[in-house]
């Protein structure tokens, strides 16, 4: 089958950054699907992996996380799914990744595709929908009041793959405020088309603007990026017994100047289900559900911007070098192989 893989990581600027290569088809056993990939997206986390992590033996180290396709074989103790079966998911970062015509993935992890939405359209929401909806439903809780605080959340990074669902979601599940970050008029326009509330400057200071609403101090914070750039903004701007949320790679986090508000702190990795076999590791399936739902009713949309056809290392390159341009808007897809 064909694929998409490396053997050195390092920077994306090289003819074997990622290079088309073949592959064995393989074979699902116990509760994987074999899944035929039609379309898959590229996150952060992909160029972070590429950049750092060596493949084992001589191997051929494969990314991609999120992927819509068809399901063309089941293992002997799949239930959920069935040959034929549209899906969607982000995958397991300890497996190999879905760059590849086949792709093997736990049907726990799994949601049946939007009946709404194209393969492209789908392919954009997986990880950064789990990721979202992680951070504000099960880390930061943000059905649990803050007493005294503004019913308010702060996204910094919102014209991002997560920012971009984030916004959505709390919009369309919450009565809460939501305040945006952005840095350009294109992202700006992009993050209240989404349904911010109020979109202020990421590359100016974050307190005095949020202070300049009138609303109050948020009681919740959901940090996408560049978190140690803007933290001792946060500190200031967050309400006493707030909740703050993270996902990016800090080298180093103080969080010792939350202790005085007595904020709590919440990390979030969408993989640490399927990494672990968690108890839980079902619930994102039915969270890909939910949000295949929410699609099909109009309530939320898809948060892809640029589609490159076909699948392949050339495009897959100039995705990567899209994303580390610190530039992108929303979700790059991949179609077709």
């Amino acid at each position: 089958m064909k694929a998409i893989g490396y053997k050195t990581p390092g920077t994306i600027d090289r003819a074997d950054a990622l290079e088309d290569i073949e592959l064995p088809r393989p074979v699902p056993t116990g509760r994987d699907l074999l899944v035929a990939v039609r379309a898959v997206s590229v996150n952060p986390v992909d160029t972070k992996v590429r950049n750092s992590a060596r493949p084992a033996d001589d191997c051929w180290k494969v990314l991609g996380w999120d992927a819509v396709g068809q399901v063309v074989e089941v293992g002997d103790e799949a239930v959920g799914f069935k040959p034929g079966d549209d899906v969607f998911y982000a995958g397991s970062i300890a497996r190999p990744g879905s760059n590849s015509e086949f792709h093997l993935v736990d049907e726990r992890i799994v949601g049946s595709k939007p009946a709404s939405l194209s393969d492209a359209e789908a392919a954009a929401l997986p990880l950064t929908a789990l990721t979202a909806w992680e951070m504000l439903f099960d880390r930061i809780d943000v059905a649990r009041p803050v007493l005294g605080a503004a019913n308010a959340i702060l996204i910094v990074g919102g014209a991002g793959g997560v920012g971009s669902i984030a916004i959505q979601l709390a919009r369309a599940l919450t009565d809460l405020t939501v305040i945006a970050t952005a840095s350009r008029p294109e992202t700006e326009a992009w993050v209240r088309e989404l349904g911010a509330h109020h979109v202020i400057n990421h590359s100016q200071p974050l307190a005095e603007q949020v202070a300049a609403l009138g609303i109050g101090a948020p009681a919740f914070v959901f940090s996408t990026t560049e978190t140690t750039r803007h933290l001792s903004e946060i500190v200031e701007l967050i309400a006493p017994q707030g909740r703050f949320g993270l996902i990016d790679d800090p080298d180093a986090l103080d969080v010792t100047p939350f202790k005085r508000k007595a904020v709590s702190i919440h990390w979030e990795l969408m993989f640490t289900r399927s990494i672990f076999q968690t108890a839980d590791m079902g619930e994102q399936g039915r969270i890909l559900g939910r949000v295949a739902q929410l699609v099909d009713g109009g309530r939320i949309r898809t948060t892809a911007t640029s589609t490159l056809t076909p699948i392949n290392a050339a495009n897959l390159r100039q995705a990567h070098a899209l994303l580390e341009s610190g530039r992108a808007r929303g979700k790059v897809v991949l179609e077709g192989f």
